[in-house]
């Protein structure tokens, strides 16, 4: 009894609906996992670049050569508002009209495109989290019913002729749970990287202001 209730068995042996019902959950796991450690090396590396960017932009006063480095880091989202706000700034001083809101509008637009490629796959995240058990219970409930016609038509109620299709149809909640845990761990831990590099760009993005202004003052 012990090998017939293998999972390998009871996957192999489960119905088509069922056996549906897992190949979709382990997709979604799949799609979920590469989704996590793609986000994680963004993350990090974009942490990573803000801290560098961070020390070239407060350790100089020439912002033309802040603009040098700040070319090479693609992955700083701050270095990335800074860019396209300095280029606001020049254009306003080659053509010597616009105002602070032409920088501003530069800054947001940017910090907004910055916000939607960190965030891009968390919603993917939190749909996988919230219906893959759901998807589970329903090769579930497709494996109990067809446990239980396999009865009607057996007409045996044994623990030997039951335990088969019970255990097949546990094992799809089983995989909706197993896909669904790790994508709401990550999505919350990953809002939370959300919440703190907005809170970066918006603490930059004020500091960066008044150091426009002062400059422009010269």
């Amino acid at each position: 009894m012990t090998d017939n209730l293998s999972i390998w068995t009871l996957v192999l042996e489960a119905g088509i609906v069922v056996q549906l019902v897992l190949l979709l959950l382990l997709g979604l796991s799949f799609v979920s996992w590469a989704l996590i450690f793609n986000k994680w090396r963004t993350f990090r590396a974009g942490k990573a670049a803000d801290d560098a960017f961070n020390d070239v932009f407060w350790g100089s006063d020439d912002l033309d050569a802040v603009k040098q480095e700040a070319e090479q880091m693609e992955n700083s989202a701050q270095a990335q508002v800074f860019l396209q706000g300095y280029a606001a700034f020049e254009k306003i001083k080659k053509e010597k009209r616009g105002t602070a809101l032409n920088i501003r509008h530069a800054i947001d637009h940017t910090w907004t495109a910055q916000i939607h490629r960190f965030s891009a796959g968390l919603s993917f995240l939190a749909t996988v989290g919230s219906t893959a058990p759901f998807i589970g219970l329903f090769g579930t409930v497709w494996g109990i019913i067809d446990a239980f016609q396999s009865i009607g038509i057996t007409q045996n109620t044994s623990l030997a002729t039951v335990a088969p299709g019970i255990a097949e149809a546990l094992v799809a909640t089983a995989f909706g749970l197993l896909a669904a845990i790790p994508a709401v761990i990550a999505y919350n831990a990953y809002t939370g990287k959300m919440k703190a590099l907005n809170s970066r760009l918006d603490g930059f993005s004020t500091e960066f202001m008044n150091v426009l202004t002062q400059h422009a003052k010269k």
